[in-house]
């Protein structure tokens, strides 16, 4: 890791300029002075998305989904709990393909629920089908 990190504000998507130390101390926005880490996937919309990907210096986990999906609905806790686990060495996020389908077509989504793992805007891993929150931890972390 640099010594500064760029973190996007999961509040106001306010950039801030972070000492890689500090990630573990609860930083907060200086905009906007809430939480960087809330310890629950972020829902992104395509504008919140680009804003993760393109400007975040730590690894972004997102899962993609659909409210429809059952594998997805039941796959929910364990994400929201990987992401208590995984913060603030990742970022997790959440894009429902429903809602956003530009997104769903742009990373070739063919079954959902689907996890990319993408580190300085690039796809490094994927992942399609249900886990549970230890393997999602596991294999997040394998990924480097």
């Amino acid at each position: 890791m640099n010594d500064k990190l760029h973190l996007a504000c999961p509040h106001c998507a306010a950039i801030n300029r972070l000492p890689a130390q500090r990630l573990s101390q609860q930083p907060a926005c200086g905009s906007c002075h809430q939480a960087l880490f809330t310890g629950q996937p972020l829902a992104l919309n395509e504008e919140g998305f680009d804003r993760h990907l393109q400007r975040e210096e730590i690894p972004l986990l997102v899962d993609f989904w659909a409210p429809w999906c059952g594998p997805c609905r039941s796959m929910a806790p364990a994400f929201a709990a990987a992401a208590a686990t995984l913060e603030p060495a990742f970022r997790l996020a959440k894009v429902d393909t429903e809602a956003v389908p530009q997104l769903a077509a742009r990373f070739g989504i063919r079954s959902i629920p689907t996890l990319i793992l993408f580190r300085h805007g690039r796809e490094v891993a994927r992942q399609a089908g249900a886990m549970g929150s230890a393997d999602i931890v596991r294999w997040a972390r394998s990924q480097g």
